[in-house]
């Protein structure tokens, strides 16, 4: 009797215990169901974002009147921002999708923000007229969002990039209006309030990223996604030849005389060719096996000269001159991804296409040379029509030693300003409700895209 009790209690803890399994898995199975209905839904708020964005177009725009429609550099500097830009990040060997995909969406969407940003500081009988040139200062603006965009490469979710590009568009359009409109620095080719900005708010997210977390480890066995293969170098290269060729334009679609936009375009052209030359020699010299070309290098630091020309591209430099910019450019930018980035990377400062040896130092290195131009600047060498062009507030009576003073302040404002911001819109992005990547995830297309 014993015997059948013991047999009837096995089977009743037995049909408990499957009760109990059948539950949980009811409860995975409805957990599982609301994961995938919330990573479905992730996105959301961006339409209603899209719509308050139509909504506010409708209210506060209109199109400019004959006589506004002629702007050269808007076309070029188009495809510097969805090619150059795009194909330039696709050199992590499984994050081709993502480079692309959200290079295009982040550019889309910061378009369209800008354009109201900037022009709220300049709105006519309360309407934002929209022309060719405030197309492209809301293309340019893009290109900030997609510098910070590199320093993040990989390290973000799809959402928290998108956060991160609606903040960084506010504040950097109202540091736009304090470097151009309030201390009226000559920025032409936006190395101050573009590339700095661009960088050192990326970086300023990246700490923030990285504040207070262990040392992650990648799962045993796990392959490291965080490189090139030969085929995505391959194709970052085309990102990089777009880029290369359409500086120029991206460098003068802001000048206000066609004596000016020439003198933008000649030095933007010198200054990328001796810098790719230097580049390619430097690279030789320093990369890990020595006498051989370094891909990084190529792809980025050839670049470099296009950024250290930016602010200077249309002052008097003199063709030597902008040569000369463009090899220390190269310098900077070689030296720094061969042993700077190393650095910071130890210090827990992520930085995956090396923005501020491509962007960030070459920027202030183009900002301290606006100091020095602007200081040597004078009616004898410009004429007045062109000294005006180039220096605005000379117009009204600032001296050059002021000017120089203010392209100062522009700078180092701008660096601090983007510092800060970045690290405060990196820890509101930490918070569990923009979904931060797992250490297995980062570097990695499968999170984000249906792949073949």
């Amino acid at each position: 009797m014993s015997c059948d009790m013991h047999h009837s209690g096995s089977r009743g803890s037995s049909a408990l215990s499957d009760t109990v399994r059948a539950e949980s898995v009811v409860r995975g199975t409805k957990l599982n169901e609301m994961v995938l209905k919330g990573s479905a839904m992730k996105y959301l708020p961006l339409l209603g974002f899209q719509l308050v964005l139509m909504a506010l177009f409708f209210i506060f725009t209109t199109y400019g009147t004959k006589g506004s429609e002629d702007r050269g550099g808007f076309e070029g500097t188009h495809v510097m921002i969805f090619i150059g830009f795009g194909f330039l990040m696709t050199f992590l060997k499984k994050y081709c999708y993502s480079a692309l995909g959200f290079n295009w969406f982040l550019a889309a969407l910061v378009v369209q923000w800008a354009l109201l940003c900037q022009n709220f500081f300049h709105m006519h009988e309360g309407k934002i007229v929209i022309t060719k040139t405030v197309l492209l200062e809301a293309d340019i603006m893009a290109a900030t969002v997609l510098i910070t965009f590199g320093a993040l490469l990989g390290i973000t979710s799809g959402f928290q990039l998108l956060v991160i590009a609606v903040i960084e568009t506010a504040i950097g359009c109202a540091n736009i209006y304090l470097v151009g409109d309030v201390f009226k620095a000559a920025d032409v080719g936006g190395s101050i309030a573009i590339h700095a900005y661009g960088a050192y708010f990326g970086l300023g997210v990246s700490s923030a990223l990285k504040l207070g977390k262990k040392q992650e480890v990648a799962p045993a066995g796990q392959v490291d996604l965080n490189g090139p293969s030969y085929v995505s170098d391959v194709t970052a290269m085309i990102g990089s030849i777009f880029l290369w060729i359409y500086w120029p334009s991206f460098n003068s679609g802001l000048t206000g005389t066609d004596v000016e936009n020439q003198r933008a375009v000649i030095n933007t052209y010198l200054s990328l060719a001796s810098a790719t030359v230097v580049t390619f020699i430097l690279s030789a010299a320093v990369s890990h096996q020595r006498g051989k070309f370094d891909m990084v290098h190529i792809q980025n630091s050839t670049l470099a000269g296009g950024v250290a020309i930016g602010s200077v591209c249309n002052m008097m430099v003199n063709p030597g001159g902008a040569i000369a910019v463009g090899i220390g450019a190269a310098v900077i930018s070689v030296f720094g991804y061969r042993y700077l980035t190393p650095k910071l990377n130890s210090f827990g400062i992520l930085d995956t296409c090396g923005v501020n040896n491509l962007h960030g130092m070459p920027a202030v290195y183009s900002g301290l040379l606006s100091i020095l131009f602007a200081s040597l600047a004078t009616k004898d060498d410009y004429g007045e029509t062109e000294l005006h062009s180039v220096f605005e507030a000379m117009k009204d009576g600032r001296t050059a030693s002021s000017q120089a003073l203010y392209q100062f302040y522009a700078l180092i404002a701008t660096v601090a300003i983007a510092s800060v911001s970045g690290f405060v819109t990196g820890l509101i992005v930490k918070l569990p409700m923009f979904g931060s990547l797992k250490e297995e995830e980062k570097y990695n297309d499968e999170p984000n895209w249906e792949l073949p």
